[in-house]
């Protein structure tokens, strides 16, 4: 075997580093470090800012092309943007609010109600006489009875109460509760939230709804603020809303917000003075809605007006009731075409046939309306002269139908005669004394609408 000696001789290799391009590269690695941690750090801290303005963007943009009629996404053509218009709050949260109430608020306003009120003036006998009820056994009680007659001096006028209201043109249309100008011999005057003080004239009061219209004079020259009207019609259980108002008749203008709890609510609303009224197919809320709100809008987060805030249970909590926007439309156009408002009426009293009312009464159907008198002898069943009198509608007759739709608890009575007009006909099923039967009848104009 042979032995081999290998001799290797590594050579140290000649490598001449620039120690100023290293540092070049270190300095630059660190500012690009430093740079993207800046970056980070900020697109963090503001990262909500950041989503919400570009979503808004985004979804601005998508609403303006499915209102133009394509879709840019899917290039199909598009209905109401109501996907897109709800989705669009729910990103911008609080910023919508906040924008709905700048927009709305110049055009809500408080009703301030004042009377002219007895004036009394008391005096006195200075001769005063002393008895003493309890005779000799405290003999050293003594009681002073003086002798004071009240006279009336005159009148005085005294703020007896106040609402909230809403503005709808530019020319001093306002919105309100029936309610709250219900006083044919009270005034009213009407603060705007800068301050400015107007005098109310009442052109109409709804006997039918609780809605009202009042009209204020713009200066020379000037137009007022006001709302657009909604579409109460698309409203959904659940949505954001807000409402305005003078709560309590001391602060003007005041903001709270909810969402819908309910649709088509029917519920019986009653006064201190103990008046009341059946409201159907209105609108339930949690946004708080005070004492004095009578009359003030209820808002989507646009700043449109779906309701009118009329409303709510004592003792609750957050549960308010608004007229949905759509029912008092007919009352608005009516009274700017003819300067009242004019409704149609069949001239009946009639309670709701449910499934309770059948039973009690032993009623062969669970659905129409019953004719029948109100609580005193004066509240006839069927109004003579009225409609429903010419037609030969009797007391306890069951009407079933209005046009071939029944009358149920989603298509009230009431609702379907108030889409008609005056003049027209009408055809009712009628169950009478056990038979059916149809009656034609033409609407006319409801007696003391103005009232």
């Amino acid at each position: 075997m042979k032995n081999f000696n290998l001799d290797f001789k590594f050579k140290k290799p000649n490598i001449n580093i620039n120690k100023a391009f290293l540092k070049a590269i270190l300095v630059s690695f660190l500012t690009v470090v430093i740079t993207l941690g800046v970056i980070s750090f900020f697109l963090w801290h503001y990262r909500a800012k950041i989503f919400n303005i570009l979503a808004t963007g985004y979804i601005k943009e998508q609403q303006t092309n499915v209102i133009a009629g394509t879709n840019s996404l899917t290039g199909q053509q598009q209905g109401k943007p109501s996907e897109l218009s709800a989705l669009l709050p729910a990103l911008t949260g609080e910023d919508t609010v906040v924008s709905a109430v700048k927009k709305a608020n110049p055009a809500v306003v408080s009703i301030v109600i004042t009377k002219d009120v007895p004036k009394y003036s008391v005096s006195c006998d200075q001769n005063q006489t002393q008895t003493n009820p309890f005779g000799n056994m405290f003999p050293d009680i003594f009681f002073q009875t003086p002798n004071c007659t009240q006279t009336q001096t005159g009148t005085e006028k005294q703020t007896i109460g106040s609402g909230s209201g809403f503005l709808i043109s530019a020319d001093g249309l306002i919105v309100t509760n029936r309610h709250v100008v219900a006083d044919t011999t009270a005034d009213y005057t009407v603060n705007l939230n800068n301050g400015k003080k107007y005098t109310g004239k009442v052109l109409a009061r709804d006997p039918i709804l609780d809605v009202a219209l009042v009209r204020i004079t713009p200066p020379i020259g000037t137009a007022f603020p006001y709302l657009e009207l909604g579409d109460s019609d698309t409203l959904q259980v659940g949505q954001s809303v807000v409402a305005i108002g003078n709560a309590l008749g001391q602060f003007s203008n005041t903001v709270s917000a909810g969402v819908i709890s309910g649709l088509s609510r029917s519920v019986i609303a009653g006064d201190s003075y103990g008046n009341s009224e059946q409201l159907d197919k209105v609108i339930q809320t949690d946004a708080a809605i005070n004492p004095g709100n009578s009359g003030g809008p209820l808002l989507d987060l646009s700043g449109k007006v779906i309701g009118i805030n009329v409303a709510v249970v004592q003792g609750s909590e957050s549960v308010g009731f608004a007229l949905p926007i759509n029912s008092v439309k007919s009352a608005i156009d009516s009274v700017r075409k003819t300067g009242t408002i004019v409704r149609p009426y069949v001239g009946i009293r009639y309670i709701p046939i449910t499934a309770d009312v059948k039973a009690k009464n032993n009623l062969t159907v669970d659905y129409g309306v019953l004719v029948q008198r109100g609580a005193t002898a004066s509240d006839l069943a069927v109004i003579p002269g009225s409609p429903a009198d010419k037609a030969g509608i009797l007391e306890n007759d069951i009407i079933l139908e209005i046009n071939g739709q029944k009358i149920t608890s989603d298509q009230d009575f009431s609702s379907l005669i108030r889409g008609k007009n005056v003049g027209d006909y009408i055809t009712l099923k009628v169950l009478s004394k056990g038979v059916e039967k149809t009656i034609s009848l033409r609407l006319e104009k409801a007696p003391d609408v103005t009232q």
